[in-house]
């Protein structure tokens, strides 16, 4: 049976939350990431979405206080706008119900965990990479 440990990308990049939303956006630019995985302590504590960093900048403390995005970029860490202690998988987990879970919630990704410790990734693209590597016709 196919399980997460098959799809996923194993000991994914993951930032600490008190990272900046300057920093979370470059990262994800320069590495081409839409998630990453918030690490404290060496435990997963949260995830941060590309959709987070985007309801951050267009929040009513940037539209109706006219804050400016310079300063956000330098204030709000990944602390404030990370998704707490998320929904996640285990790498024996059969990859139709990570499928099912992705799809339930419509989330792009799950962190991985054994035990206490983040070992992977595994995302919407994953599965989409497996199927189109699988099922030429």
């Amino acid at each position: 049976m196919l399980t997460v440990t098959d799809l996923m990308t194993v000991v994914p990049d993951t930032i600490p939350p008190e990272t900046t939303l300057r920093d979370i956006i470059g990262m994800m630019k320069m590495e081409g990431y839409r998630h990453l995985p918030v690490v404290a302590d060496g435990k997963l504590v949260g995830i941060i979405t590309d959709r987070d960093v985007r309801l951050v900048m267009n929040s009513p403390m940037v539209l109706h206080e006219r804050r400016q995005d310079e300063d956000l970029l330098d204030q709000v860490t990944a602390e404030s706008c990370m998704t707490p202690n998320p929904v996640t998988v285990k790498p024996d987990t059969p990859a139709y119900r990570a499928a099912e879970i992705l799809s339930m919630y419509k989330f792009g990704a799950l962190p991985v965990v054994a035990g206490d410790s983040l070992v992977g990734i595994i995302t919407v693209t994953d599965f989409l990479d497996y199927f189109a590597a699988n099922h030429k016709a």
